[in-house]
């Protein structure tokens, strides 16, 4: 069994870069004994603010962007040392020569940056338009822990199946790992496709998203831990918390081999 805690981070756009880094640092404390730590999509400065339609531009991006070497990596790196935990330190806007990306980073106990995924699906609807101000990804995310297969996805990502599909069949990912900034608006989108995307793939699927206001939109929270039948182990609402639950891999893995749906798939990918 390993112990997973999914910081469920609120937003204040008054807070600066460094009071947010300081806030994760904090709570990450607080989550003694846990194995794998979540934090958010874009925690260190927030998604709306890339379409602050006061700043929004590519001089903006290149401000809010860092390498991965940056500051809030290195000290997400620190921190994974000292909890001695798996972090996946949500994601930040990674800056690699003259192009940007939405970037996930998963960090092992040891302080290694063990895994990255460039988001690939980038929101392209009601004005926000990520796709002008970054690049896409292009590699599916998977690295092997004692915690089992891990694999990343990315907020807009959770609507395209074909992602997870191919982490569970190509990669053999059996743990689903989805940072997020998602809409409160979209509270049963978000509900129905994080239970359909375990269920389908037979997958753990633990979910971590923001709360709080952001440039005046409202983050959904509702972070959760799913199991690979689609049971929730453990859910939030809509107010900072940290959601904590334990996965099983040697269940999940009795699990497929009883009811191989991934192995009785007709049509490909």
């Amino acid at each position: 069994m390993s112990k997973i805690a999914s910081i469920q981070f609120e937003f204040f756009n008054k807070m600066s870069k460094e009071e947010r880094i300081q806030k994760a640092e904090k709570l990450i404390d607080s989550t003694a004994g846990a194995d794998l730590i979540l934090l958010p999509e874009l925690w260190n400065f927030g998604w709306h603010t890339l379409f602050d339609k006061d700043v929004a531009s590519i001089e903006n991006v290149r401000k809010l962007s860092e390498t991965l070497e940056g500051e809030t990596v290195m000290r997400m790196v620190e921190k994974a040392k000292r909890v001695n935990a798996y972090i996946a330190a949500g994601s930040i806007l990674e800056r690699d020569g003259d192009s940007f990306y939405n970037t996930a980073i998963l960090i092992d106990p040891k302080g290694n940056v063990i895994s990255t995924y460039r988001k690939m699906h980038l929101a392209n609807y009601l004005g926000y338009q990520e796709a002008a101000l970054l690049k896409p990804g292009s590699e599916v995310s998977a690295v092997k822990t004692e915690l089992g297969i891990l694999g990343f996805s990315i907020c807009y990502d959770l609507r395209f199946p074909e992602l997870y599909r191919k982490m569970a069949v190509e990669k053999e990912v059996e743990v689903f790992l989805l940072i997020s900034a998602f809409a409160l608006a979209r509270l049963e989108n978000w509900v129905h496709l994080c239970h359909a995307r375990a269920i389908e793939n037979q997958c753990y699927l633990i979910s971590c998203d923001s709360v709080g206001s952001d440039r005046g939109s409202q983050y959904l929270g509702y972070s959760t831990i799913i199991d690979p039948r689609g049971v929730t182990i453990a859910g939030s609402g809509t107010t900072e918390c940290i959601v904590k639950g334990e996965i099983d891999l040697e269940s999940l893995r009795a699990f497929r081999k009883t009811m191989p749906h991934l192995k009785n798939r007709v049509l490909e990918i």
